[in-house]
């Protein structure tokens, strides 16, 4: 990864930001391109009290001309990008089905905002930073799928279906970019099991640490019998990043403790 420009979409959130520990951690210049301003200069803060220098731009990546805006910023500092990492995305209230609910108490306002951010949070920066790919004739995309993507879970109906469209995606682009342009730039996706995060955590763990029933039936789900540490998903990144995977193109890594394995007997 030495020397390599890395763009992190969503840097500062739980997998991105230990993404981007692992890529500086491995040599590369790492950009956190996010939305939360204040919480990217901080984490950029912490790393310069290190030693270690974390580049931060403003990035909503929902908006094309800010996020081409983003991308010409580092390309006027370093001249090329590396990598993308598509680390944007998230779910909303209104986009879940509640035990005490039915389908018809879906927001369709909310289950949009779900399916843009992250469908379209993954194909607007794809789109872009592929171009700069393709006039460098190099480049590595990586998208942010989840096990919801290959059996949806019970209440997330909109998480479920943007993941799945997510797999689609990565793939489609994989070939897209190999047939008409050559074999430089390569696409996959990374399926996380289930991770311990600020938006999820009140639904699977009690206020006292203990697994709420929906915590219990995930960990009886997963061989491995926890849940994942973020860094966990560090070594498939790089793994995923590096000129050794160069065959490597349109696949989904499930890193989820066996979980994806289980039939549940």
């Amino acid at each position: 990864m030495k020397g390599k420009v890395a763009a992190i979409t969503g840097g500062s959130g739980t997998l991105g930001s230990a993404f981007i520990k692992g890529l500086i951690d491995a040599g590369a210049i790492v950009y956190s391109l996010d939305r939360n301003q204040a919480a990217a200069e901080e984490m950029a803060g912490n790393y310069r009290e290190k030693g270690h220098d974390l580049h931060t731009v403003h990035c909503d990546v929902l908006y094309e001309d800010i996020v081409k805006s983003a991308l010409d910023t580092i390309i006027k500092k370093e001249g090329k990008v590396d990598i993308l990492v598509n680390c944007a995305g998230g779910n909303m209230s209104g986009a879940t089905v509640m035990p005490d609910q039915t389908v018809s108490d879906i927001s369709i306002d909310q289950f949009r905002m779900v399916i843009d951010l992250n469908l379209l949070g993954t194909v607007i920066p794809s789109t872009i930073f592929s171009k700069q790919m393709i006039s460098q004739g190099s480049g590595v995309i990586i998208n942010i799928s989840s096990m919801a993507s290959f059996t949806p879970l019970t209440r997330v109906v909109g998480y479920s279906a943007s993941k799945a469209a997510i797999n689609n995606f990565t793939q489609w682009l994989a070939v897209e970019l190999n047939n008409k342009h050559g074999v430089g730039i390569r696409v996959n996706a990374i399926a996380p099991g289930f991770f311990i995060a600020n938006q999820n955590r009140s639904l699977l763990l009690n206020d006292d640490g203990t697994l709420t029933s929906r915590g219990e039936t995930i960990i009886s789900q997963t061989p491995m019998k926890r849940f994942g540490d973020p860094k966990d998903l560090v070594s498939t990144l790089l793994w995923l990043c590096d000129d050794k995977s160069s065959f490597i193109t349109g696949i989904v890594v499930p890193v989820d403790g066996g979980y994806s394995a289980f039939s549940g007997v």
